[in-house]
């Protein structure tokens, strides 16, 4: 596998000023996908946003990983939600005209 687009869990502790042990959780929380290529551990670059909202979460709100989770959850469904909403209006927007 290619490496490319990969960045090193540890560099990111270090940016981020966090314990490896967060990216763990995270992943077993199925937030962030971390892969291992030669016993070095990764996550792929279109996560990093995702890991920034975690920390800050955390550091400005002091939500825990499941909170942080359900927070996350929350937000997916509010998306959904909105999207439905958008659908519903273009559709009803059909019949006024």
């Amino acid at each position: 596998m290619s490496k490319e687009n990969l960045i090193p869990i540890k560099q990111l502790c270090r940016h981020y000023q966090v314990e490896i042990s967060l990216f763990s959780e995270l992943h077993n929380l199925g937030i962030i996908e971390v892969l291992t290529i030669e016993d070095t551990h990764f996550i792929h670059e279109d996560k990093i946003n995702v890991v920034e909202k975690v920390v800050r979460i955390q550091n400005d709100l002091s939500v825990n990983l499941e909170g942080v989770d359900t927070v996350f959850n929350l937000l997916d469904k509010i998306n959904e939600l909105q999207t439905e909403l958008n659908n519903l209006k273009n559709r009803l927007r059909l019949y006024e005209e």
